[in-house]
């Protein structure tokens, strides 16, 4: 039952559901990835948030 919850990105309603209800566009999930202090990407990310 856990991560279930997704957003529209196109109208920004949240849903259960693959696509969107109301404009049938694929939805994304809002739940940040899992945390891991061996993430050997970390930099990159860092990098791109704050350049």
């Amino acid at each position: 039952m856990r991560f279930l919850l997704r957003k529209c990105s196109k109208c920004n309603r949240y849903t259960l559901k693959e696509k969107c209800g109301k404009c049938d566009v694929e939805t994304i999930s809002v739940h940040p990835a899992k945390f891991s202090p061996d993430d050997k990407y970390m930099r990159y990310r860092l990098a791109e948030r704050y350049s």
